[in-house]
């Protein structure tokens, strides 16, 4: 009996001490299998990518191998997944990314993949998440995304990838298409914003944008590719990101996109052949991105476009052979323009219009097929423009037309062979000219019909026509209103030629014209005609020829050209 009794204690106690020891050795192999740093790879682990996650922990890698994925995953804080192989280079993307295919079809709308705290996502194509539509792509790519509804980015819920209210993770080296939302959708909060990297991937043909950051995200995105998306190639709404070194290509919308209080910094990316705007900026005084050194060329609308009370800063970039202007601005935008180089568009270097307020310095506008720099009608446009160098465009250096207020200061504006004057005003508008130089052989230097003030510029004639078409410094026509101060008028027929026009003209100097320096024919009031000084080159050179009602017209100093201080 005893025996018995001792024989179930013993047995009682090597039972506890062996399920102990067993517990033991276990929980040693859990800690030894999380550490961190382990390798879980998939197929060979775990059959899933998502069941390779569930038994990860933070620091550990999933490695997945080539094949087709049929799954939706959700990543862990501090993980990566990334696709077995090296970095070699494959058609679109790498060849590993290429070949390692999360396929979402059939699963829902759910996104494909969501990020976590520190986690990395690397070296994958992923597709099929929603409703991708050929048809609506076609129909409204044809028609420049004019008839699309106006989400900003698309609908973040069917996203290839997305990275929700986290501060830190990195997304790079995948190809993401033909989602029915965004390819790669960044999402901030109120109360945080986050910063994760966008790097190195390829996003094409989704329903959305390619790359979309929201509601105060602040991503880095970084040397991705995103073409042929339905709405922007990069778009942000009420984000800051940091837009880099991406290209942009055959989007319906803008190759980026940026509104709703958007203020990220747009530097050194490719965007080009844009159903819209290369760089396309709107919606708010508050959106107000700072866009450098970028080369927006051949997109079907401007090079770069800014609307809509849009304030951004558009400085050093390149913007060529656009459909419309190379920079444009119109309903109530209030762009900074510094130091950008506009060239071969098919309309203006830098265009303006309706009520637009603009401030334009160092810009370089030349081979343009309209004007190197224009002003549409408006009713209340403003612009100063200052320092810019505007040559050799085909129409006009400068048109500026009814409702704008423009002022030029220190500008250089020429233009070669053919008759179209270097500057018009038309009438209803108000130009300010100050300390130009102005050349050109056409019909003139300055034509106005609307309001001019000229101030010390000099009006270059660089091929004197005696006869044929005018050729005048100044040309104001009929109904005009022009007040000419200190301003050096040379190699033109004549330096000033009014009819019908309000003229005050005092202390210019006009040098090698032909016959008479200042000519005013019929006056809509008396012209102020005096203190010029005009240097004749033959005898019956005459210093103002005039008719109608004379006016003012004395202390016109007339000086030899053979002996000026006669």
């Amino acid at each position: 009996m005893r025996s018995n009794i001792r024989s179930k204690k013993w047995n009682a106690s090597l039972l506890y001490a062996t399920v102990t020891a067993g517990m033991f050795a276990a929980s040693i192999a859990g800690a030894v299998r999380h550490s961190a740093g382990d390798t879980i790879r998939v197929p060979q682990d775990r059959k899933t990518i998502q069941a390779g996650i569930d038994a990860a922990v933070d620091g550990d890698l999933i490695l997945v191998d080539k094949g087709v994925y049929k799954e939706h995953i959700r990543l862990r804080p501090g993980i990566t997944v990334k696709s077995t192989g090296d970095d070699v280079k494959g058609k679109l993307s790498l060849k590993r990314a290429e070949a390692t295919i999360i396929d979402g079809s059939g699963i829902g709308n759910e996104p494909a993949v969501v990020m976590a705290e520190n986690s990395t996502f690397d070296g994958f194509t992923v597709t099929g998440v929603g409703n991708y539509n050929e048809d609506q792509w076609n129909k409204h790519h044809a028609t420049q995304g004019n008839e699309q509804a106006h989400e900003q980015v698309g609908d973040p819920s069917t996203v290839g990838i997305i990275v929700s209210g986290i501060r830190y993770c990195t997304v790079s080296n995948n190809i993401v298409h033909h989602n029915g939302g965004t390819g790669i959708a960044i999402v901030g909060s109120k109360d945080r914003r986050i910063a994760p990297r966008i790097v190195r991937n390829v996003s094409y043909r989704n329903m959305g944008s390619g790359i979309g950051s929201m509601q105060q995200s602040s991503a880095i995105i970084d040397e991705n590719i995103c073409f042929e998306n339905f709405y922007a190639g990069i778009g942000q709404s009420n984000a800051s990101p940091v837009v880099s070194n991406n290209v942009c290509y055959g989007n319906i919308r803008a190759g980026i996109g940026i509104s709703d209080h958007s203020k990220p910094i747009v530097r050194s990316n490719k965007c080009y052949r844009n159903r819209r705007s290369g760089i396309g900026i709107r919606t708010g005084s508050e959106t107000q991105p700072i866009i450098e050194s970028n080369e927006c060329f051949e997109n079907d609308m401007a090079g770069i476009g800014t609307r809509l009370s849009a304030s951004p800063i558009i400085r050093n970039n390149r913007c060529y052979k656009n459909k419309l202007a190379g920079i444009g601005s119109r309903t109530h935008a209030t762009p900074v323009i510094i130091g950008n180089e506009c060239f071969e568009n098919s309309l203006s270097g830098i265009g303006q219009e309706s009520e637009a307020v603009t401030l334009l310095i160092n810009n370089h506008c030349h081979r343009n097929m309209a004007s190197g720099i224009g002003f549409d009608s408006c009713k209340t446009g403003r612009s100063t423009v200052i320092n810019n160098r505007v040559i050799n465009n085909a129409a006009v250096a400068v048109g500026i037309n009814a409702g704008w207020s423009v002022r030029l200061l220190d500008n250089e504006l020429s233009r070669g062979r053919g008759l179209p004057p270097t500057v018009m005003v038309y009438g209803g508008a108000d130009a300010t000219f100050k300390d130009n130089i102005i050349r050109g052989e056409g019909v003139a230097g300055i034509r106005v019909a609307g309001k001019v003030h000229a101030l010390n510029n000099e009006i270059i004639g660089s091929s004197l026509r005696r006869s044929g078409p005018p050729n005048n410094a100044i040309w104001a026509l009929p109904g005009s209103d022009l007040t000419m101060t200190e301003n050096k008028l040379h190699g033109w027929r004549h330096g000033l030629h009014a009819t019908n026009a309000a003229i005050y003209a005092h202390s210019n100097t006009v040098s090698n014209f032909h016959k008479s320096a200042l000519v005013i024919q019929d006056s809509i009031k008396p012209a102020n005609v005096h203190d010029n000084t005009v240097i004749l080159h033959k005898p019956n050179d005459k210093a103002v020829s005039i008719s109608g009602k004379a006016g003012i017209v004395n202390n016109n100093k007339l000086v030899s050209e053979k002996n000026p201080n006669d």
